[in-house]
This record gives structure tokens, C-alpha cells and sequence, in this order.
């Protein structure tokens, strides 16, 4: 007999686009609004920069680039996901965030072999609920293929060294 806790799982649905994405609830550390970053010099495109969040500095990841989505600019429905992967936090900007669901593991299918680009890199599954799809992300992933070098602990204390001689 399967434990029903093995056969679901929370996650945290949230949108970029018309797109629904979840990642499961147990990454998620908290969730903000979307406040002001502060630019990483050198830093790829998704990289937004630099926020304090609860007594730390951690780095902002926008979504839609890391996609490869267009920017557009943030509103009141706009979330940074703080979430903890491969021992850092990092933020993760969402156009916007609202949903808590349980999704069994049923109704996730893997990702078709057609589908090239994200499903091959960043997706992990497709729940199949009542009459949408939701795209499940593999946080690792997206993380892990993220130039370590522009996550990195040491990258960021170098980023505020450099911004606190220019604000000098």
C-alpha cells in the first residue's frame, strides 16, 4: 500500500506569463515583494542582482530571462520566491504568486521528448489539473546550471565591496 504523504506533495503554484509553474513547497522559504536589487556588475541578464531579505544578502534570479521571456516590469502581483536549493537561497522573481496545492504525484506526467529548450534543462514534470496544466521545475536544475560563479557567496561579497566603494 502507497503512504498517501509519498503520493502528494505541497507546491507553490505561480505564473510567468499565462503560464502556470509549481515547485514544491519544501524549497520555498518565503515569499516578498518585489523591491529594489541592487546590479551585480558583470552579472548574466536573469541575474536582477542583490536583496536583503530578513538579515541576508542573497542573489535575485528573474525567471522570464532565465527562460529566455522578454522583461517587463514589476507590479503589485510581482514575487521574489526565496528559495533553498543545493545549500544557498536565492530568490527567484515571478510575475506573480498565490496558489498552495497539494498535487499528487498521479497527475504528474515527465515532460514529452518533443518539447526541446525548457523541458530539457529546467522541467521535471507536467501536472495534469481538472482543466489546466501546471509545469513543475526542477529547482535544481535551474540552479545547478546557473554559472556557479554568479551565485557564488564569494562573487557576491565582491559585488558589495565593489558597490560600496562606488556609494563611497
Amino acid at each position: 500500500m502507497v503512504n498517501e504523504q509519498q503520493s502528494s506533495e505541497p507546491h507553490i503554484l505561480f505564473q510567468l506569463g499565462k503560464t502556470t509553474y509549481g515547485i514544491p513547497s519544501r524549497l520555498v522559504e518565503q515569499m516578498e515583494m518585489v523591491e529594489e536589487f541592487t546590479p551585480v556588475p558583470n552579472a548574466p541578464d536573469f541575474v536582477e542582482g542583490l536583496v536583503f531579505v530578513r538579515g541576508r544578502v542573497i542573489p535575485a534570479i528573474n525567471l522570464r530571462c532565465r527562460f529566455g521571456f522578454s522583461k517587463i516590469p514589476y507590479d503589485t502581483a510581482s514575487r521574489l520566491m526565496v528559495v533553498r536549493s543545493q545549500g544557498r537561497s536565492v530568490g527567484l522573481v515571478v510575475d506573480a504568486a498565490r496558489e498552495f496545492l497539494s498535487i499528487d504525484a498521479a497527475t504528474i506526467a515527465p515532460p514529452p521528448e518533443t518539447v526541446s529548450g525548457l523541458s530539457g534543462e529546467y522541467l521535471k514534470g507536467i501536472a495534469s489539473l481538472e482543466e489546466r496544466l501546471v509545469l513543475i521545475l526542477d529547482i535544481d536544475e535551474i540552479l545547478s546550471t546557473a554559472p556557479s560563479s554568479d551565485l557564488s557567496t564569494e562573487n557576491i561579497k565582491d559585488a558589495e565591496k565593489a558597490e560600496n566603494r562606488i556609494s563611497e
